[in-house]
């Protein structure tokens, strides 16, 4: 019998399901990362975004009408929404849910609208559309519901799977139209994103039985740049014993780094190999993220985690685990403010010496959300507030809030890298205006060239480099500039690319995972290589990545 419509129940059941396939997808997502870097986020920033609106879906009960449910879908993911695959997701709901809103019936018909709407509304939200991308294959699936219903297609049973079958026939050439994808052996990360929602709604449109039970908690993900570092961890609250059976003989830098990340987030007591197996016993306020990273070796065999806090002290203990509470504006507004995002304590305290009233703590690791530089933004007592997302995959989301505040002036300078930032702020004047000022920023920051050091998760071959896991890679602002076995080799190499006849002066920032006496003996290196030119370096203690350079 054909379906010719759907109505709010299973609309929401469809949308619910989406979320639920995408949620248990997202490290698949996230190994698709182009640069086989220790930070691929896209399916955990997905995920969030649309579970931020699953969550507002499910707290509506069992019966929404139409405008409720779409309310809850389109505000809650663009509230929620994080990184760029993330924002262009809220954008294709929103755009969706506006077409559907004032009806209780999905028709076919209404069905290719909103489709079209929701290409639409997403490619007008990137400011430079890419093919090759999420916004290519939601594109494909627009176009495929529309020439099929033109084509005389009346019944759902017979287009969805149509869509989905045609949407990952798009995914799977998305490396012919963005060579880097090619390069790397990987479709996009952010179509693949997408077509996991769509086969989700398909299964539950099928009937496909699927728990659809939303949590309210986090979504798990391996998040160095969270708050609460190790060295303010007086007493951790859960203790953590894993095996995990070894797919593979493990890279001895990657153990190293391994067994160094988790001795920051947490006492770590037993850190060894048994034959393939690796035993790890530690004390944490966190062992979500210590089960996450154990799983990136292997196949968890043990597991137990119990608590160390004794029922009468939980409270206490949760108490001192939460944030410190941030003082709402006061007094009357001051013309001009700065919001800024950074990992690393080191970071953070540079940007608030030189004038940032509120820091977001986040980055590559952990991109913040719409929401999150909504709420910073609300924080700051000033009638124009200027946001340094300072990562590429910030900037939308930031726009997006920008475009959602109205009680304020909000101005994004698209810094893409910390020390682009840095320069942005030093290049404030009080006694400018906020055009002057926002035009002189974006001046000053296109003078910075930013490399990172960090180290490859896999390997691939992109950038004309053969990459083997393990190796460091010195990233520039555009491609990957340096590859090797000795890290300050590899950063020299990477700062020769960077230097030219105009280049005064080199900066760098070194991260937790690196000793000041190591930093000293490579700015040492660094000033011999380099003599005509000022060498500066500071503890920016920021995760992952071992060091940020920068050369003006």
């Amino acid at each position: 019998m054909a379906t010719k419509e759907i109505d709010v129940k299973l609309f929401s059941e469809m949308f619910l399901a989406g979320a639920v396939y995408l949620n248990n997808a997202k490290e698949e997502i996230n190994e698709l990362n182009v640069f086989p870097v220790p930070d691929g986020d896209t399916g955990t920033n997905m995920t969030m975004t649309i579970m931020s609106a699953a969550r507002e879906v499910r707290d509506l009960g069992d019966a929404p009408d139409m405008k409720s449910l779409c309310k809850a879908m389109s505000g809650g993911s663009l509230r929620g929404a994080r990184g760029n695959s993330g924002v262009i997701l809220s954008q294709l709901l929103r755009g969706f849910t506006k077409a559907v809103r004032d009806e209780q019936l999905i028709t076919v018909p209404l069905f290719k609208a909103a489709c079209t709407k929701a290409v639409e509304t997403a490619y007008k939200a990137v400011m430079k559309p890419t093919e090759g991308t999420i916004l290519t294959v939601a594109r494909g699936m627009g176009e495929k519901a529309s020439e099929m219903i033109e084509d005389g297609v009346e019944d759902f049973e017979i287009l969805i799977p149509a869509l989905f079958e045609h949407g990952n026939a798009v995914l799977a050439q998305t490396p012919e139209l963005l060579p880097v994808l090619k390069q790397a052996g990987v479709v996009d990360s952010g179509g693949a994103g997408l077509m996991k929602v769509i086969e989700g709604a398909m299964d539950r449109f099928k009937g496909v039985e699927i728990d659809l039970n939303i949590s309210d908690d986090p979504i798990a993900k391996v998040d160095d740049s969270r708050p609460g570092k190790a060295e303010e961890i007086k007493d951790n609250i859960y203790q953590a014993d894993i095996t995990v059976k070894l797919s593979q003989s493990v890279n001895g830098r990657v153990e190293s780094d391994l067994k160094g990340y988790l001795a920051s987030i947490g006492e770590l007591k037993t850190f060894k190999t048994e034959g393939s197996d690796l035993k790890i016993d530690i004390n944490t306020d966190d062992p979500g993220i210590v089960l996450q990273k154990a799983l990136k070796l292997g196949i968890l065999t043990e597991v137990k985690i119990s608590c160390r806090i004794k029922p009468g002290n939980a409270e206490t203990a949760a108490a001192a685990a939460a944030p410190a509470p941030v003082a709402e504006p006061v007094g009357e507004p001051s013309e001009f403010g700065f919001v800024a995002v950074s990992a690393g304590d080191g970071l953070a305290e540079i940007f608030r010496s030189l004038g940032v009233n509120y820091v977001i703590e986040g980055g590559q690791t952990m991109n913040p959300s719409t929401a999150d530089i909504l709420d910073a933004v609300e924080k700051v007592n000033a009638k124009t507030v200027f946001v340094l997302p300072n990562n590429k995959n910030i900037i939308m989301a930031a726009n997006q809030a920008r475009d959602l505040t109205t009680d304020k002036v909000v101005l994004v300078i698209p810094t893409k890298t910390i020390p682009q930032g840095i320069t942005a702020v030093i290049n404030f004047s009080e006694s400018s205006s906020a055009d002057e000022n926002e035009q002189a920023m974006i001046e000053a920051i296109g003078t910075v060239k930013t490399g990172e050091i960090t180290y490859a998760v896999r390997d691939t071959s992109i950038d004309d480099h053969e990459i083997k896991k393990g190796d460091y890679m010195g990233i520039g602002d555009k491609k990957i500039l340096s590859v090797g076995t000795d890290m300050n080799k590899v950063i020299i190499d990477m700062i020769k690319e960077m230097v030219d006849d105009s280049s005064e002066l080199i900066s760098l920032y070194f991260g937790s995972d690196v000793t000041e006496s190591d930093a000293e003996a490579l700015k040492n290196e660094i000033s011999a290589s380099f003599s005509s030119l000022d060498v500066d370096i500071q503890n920016g203690g920021q995760p992952v990545y071992y060091y940020i350079v920068s050369v003006e």
